[in-house]
Formats: structure tokens, sequence, C-alpha cells
């Protein structure tokens, strides 16, 4: 699986200080079984839409962001994920948030990330910190293989019947 990690963060993109959850997810990523690029680390708003556009084109099987989704001004990760996406899947953002909630972050029910396909490519929003991309992977990691085998056409998994 090749996956992109993107950081969407207006203040590290502009080098006021360095990129955290970047780095964590792209080694959560490799810990998953991903092939990983990045973090690329671009400013929140129409640059996150680009990127996720150019990781499209490139051929990813999986893009997860970092950052960019919670209620201030400035966070439009979700909003431009949307302009991308083909078909949203809920259930991840839905298990995500719940998580994040049960791990004792109740202001994890905040985030407002979305995930979704576009193309044969799937979108992930997760928080811009650390511990909420950790959360976050220990979620999306053990659905990453199938999900991808889905968008790809693949069957579901079915328990063997002995037959």
């Amino acid at each position: 699986m090749r996956a992109l990690a993107i950081s969407a963060s207006n203040r590290a993109a502009a080098g006021v200080y360095e990129d955290r959850s970047g780095p964590v997810l792209a080694e959560l990523l490799r810990s998953a079984g991903c092939t990983v690029d990045g973090p690329l680390v671009v400013p929140d708003g129409e640059p996150v839409e680009a990127a996720l556009r150019d990781a499209l084109a490139s051929g990813y099987d999986v893009v997860v962001t970092t950052g960019g989704t919670g209620l201030t001004p400035g966070d439009l990760t979700p909003e431009m994920t949307r302009r991308v996406l083909e078909r949203e899947i809920p259930g991840i953002a839905e298990a995500l948030r719940a998580a994040g909630a049960a791990a004792g972050v109740p202001s994890a029910i905040l985030s407002r990330g979305v995930a979704g396909v576009a193309g044969r490519t799937l979108i992930v929003n997760l928080p811009g910190s650390t511990g909420g991309v950790r959360d976050g992977m220990a979620v999306l990691a053990p659905v990453l293989g199938h999900a991808i085998s889905q968008i790809n056409g693949g069957d579901h998994i079915r328990p063997d019947s002995g037959a």
C-alpha cells in the first residue's frame, strides 16, 4: 500500500515551528504496512486540496492528513477534502471521534475530520495533535488493508465455512 502523509498547518508550513504530528503519522503508516511518502507540510485551505489532487494523480492507495480539523476559522481541511471526495465513509470519521473520546479526550468530538474515497484512493483526516494521530491510527490501521482491497474491487472477507 502506497501512502502519503500530509500535515495541514499554517505555522509549520511557514517555519514558525516544526511539524510534530506528520512524522508520527508517517511512522504509524509504515507500521501498518504502508510504503510512505511525506510528511508533506502544507498550509491549510486551498493548498490541502491541491496536495490531495496531486496525490490522486500520483496513484496513492491512501492519503492521511493531520491537522486542520478543528473549529478555528482557519481549519479548512474537511472542506478541502470534501471537494476531492467522490464518496464519504462516515463510519471511519465517527469511529475516530469515538475512540478519542473513549481514550479520555472529550474534545475529540469537536474534530470535523472526514474520510472517503476519491478514485481508488482512501483519504482520511486526523486531528493535528500527536495524540490524535496515535488514537486515529489505532482505529484506522486494522481496517486499512481491507478498505484498500474493497476500493480496488476486492471481495468481502468471509470466515471459512469449512465446505
